[in-house]
């Protein structure tokens, strides 16, 4: 069957109307080479870096960047550049993925340090410790310390009380390690302490680590509603005092959710942090 093109329609012989115009196809393709450009990126791509390397005008460019930002195939960054979105995050964790976790982690970790201005670390369970596998450093002199590659006990660390809470992470058997005169040893008392870390929604450690360290972290789920890591602030108590940890526990919270929102975590309720205080 012979087909002409006329204006937006293909008609066939005798005159009828078939199909659209090949203009959709074209806004297809266009899109296409945007997103390729996202994905193969090795680095977040700035507006500009796009519309150069495809050529398309900056009116479309924009207009099919805002279409694939709304479907989840590119994201922004704090800073306006784009990333592959929450689609291809989703994709990559079907299979329980955590390679690239600290790189869509990255941008939480620093609006968390910005907000507070302390350290703040990323943290899944390996070997029965914690393994601290993203940081952004503190601001401050005091109390920036690299906890990178530096395992702790689950038991004594606001991360590793949030693995365990949330069964990311199993208790070893055996005595559990007295690091300071703060840590919980009982099985009894940490069992109580890791239920009210999921009636609040984050875990908090005084102490119990290293004498005057004080640390907040909460959950951060993938799709399935599965607790995958945590994420964390620490600093002296000096500064986190009780009278700011409520407000801490808070943002930590928030970002920890908006990660676990990329990893295709949609819950019927987000959580939150209790803003009356800290036990």
């Amino acid at each position: 069957m012979e087909l002409a093109w006329t204006g937006r329609t293909a008609r066939n012989a005798g005159g009828e109307g078939i199909v659209t115009s090949p203009s959709g196809t074209q806004a297809v393709d266009r899109a296409a080479r945007l997103l390729t450009e996202v994905v193969h990126s090795p680095d977040a791509v700035t507006f500009t870096e796009l519309a150069a390397a495809t050529g398309l005008a900056k009116s479309t460019t924009s207009r099919l960047l805002l279409a694939l930002e709304r479907n989840g195939l590119v994201r922004r960054d704090d800073h306006g550049r784009f990333r592959p979105g929450e689609v291809f995050v989703r994709f990559a964790w079907r299979g329980g993925a955590e390679a690239g976790l600290t790189v869509v982690a990255q941008p939480f970790l620093d609006r968390l340090g910005e907000l507070t201005g302390e350290t703040i670390n990323l943290g899944v369970e390996h070997d029965g410790l914690v393994e601290q596998i993203a940081q952004v450093d503190s601001v401050y002199v005091i109390g920036a310390t690299n906890w990178l590659g530096r395992p702790v006990p689950l038991h004594c660390a606001a991360l590793g009380k949030v693995l365990l809470a949330y069964g990311a992470a199993p208790l070893p058997p055996g005595r559990l390690e007295r690091l300071t005169e703060q840590t919980i040893t009982s099985r009894a008392a940490l069992a109580a302490d890791l239920a009210a870390v999921c009636a609040r929604g984050y875990a908090i450690t005084d102490g119990e680590l290293e004498p005057g360290l004080v640390a907040v972290a909460a959950p951060v789920y993938r799709d399935g509603g599965a607790v995958v890591a945590a994420l964390s602030v620490s600093g002296p108590a000096t500064r986190l005092a009780p009278a700011r940890l409520p407000g801490v526990a808070a943002d930590c919270v928030a970002q920890a959710g908006a990660l676990s929102a990329v990893l295709g975590h949609r819950p019927l309720e987000a959580p939150h942090a209790q803003r009356e205080g800290a036990a």
